[in-house]
């Protein structure tokens, strides 16, 4: 039985856009070098990981880190699935993943915002806005799409919330639970995460 410091309480919150926008996401910022965001199709394992990795380990993301080769090769390759990655200066800035396998929302026709975020490296350069503002008007673009539905926690950087709400997002439901720390189970390093136990 885990021991009580290996556990962290985490409270998730459940956001939606029920409504198509009626806004563009607007240009990208000016910055010195330019900006492109594009979809990877049949991303490789060790590519994904790399961005997950990158991107995630600040907030101590887990679970894609618990799946082995081939059945994370099924998840980020599945046709339901459906990967962006910015970049800046040709240089990866951030990833989104839009899941719309039924079995992972509530209802059929909801888009699930799985995974967003930057780069460590680009975060504060006024990127995620437009970046998650220009993912809200992709996954608006499909033609099977009733609700965008994100779900942020506790364990994120702490302007993710406020950033899904400024964008649109309301908030639905919260939950608290406990985890086992990633860090504790060997999935992450000791040292990952802002907060350390």
């Amino acid at each position: 039985m885990p021991a009580k410091n290996d556990r962290l309480t985490v409270t998730v919150t459940q956001l939606e856009i029920a409504t198509r926008p009626t806004h563009s996401p607007g240009p990208a910022p000016m910055l010195p070098q330019p900006i492109s965001l594009m979809r990877v199709h049949e991303p490789t394992p060790s590519y994904y990981r790399y961005l997950y990795d990158t991107v995630g380990e600040p907030w101590l993301w887990y679970e894609r880190r618990q799946l082995d080769t081939d059945a994370l090769k099924a998840v980020i390759q599945d046709e339901r699935i459906a990967l962006y990655v910015l970049s800046y200066g040709g240089v990866p800035a951030g990833f989104a993943e839009l899941d719309m396998r039924p079995e992972n929302t509530v209802r059929t026709r909801d888009t699930l915002l799985a995974y967003f975020g930057l780069v460590p490296d680009f975060i504060g350069r006024g990127l995620g806005r437009f970046f998650l503002s220009s993912i809200i008007d992709i996954a608006w673009q499909q033609p099977e799409i009733d609700r965008l539905v994100v779900r942020t926690c506790t364990l994120d950087h702490p302007a993710a919330l406020p950033l899904y709400q400024k964008c649109g997002f309301s908030a639905t439901r919260q939950q608290t639970t406990t985890i086992l720390d990633p860090r504790k189970t060997g999935l992450l390093p000791p040292d990952a995460g802002p907060a350390k136990t």
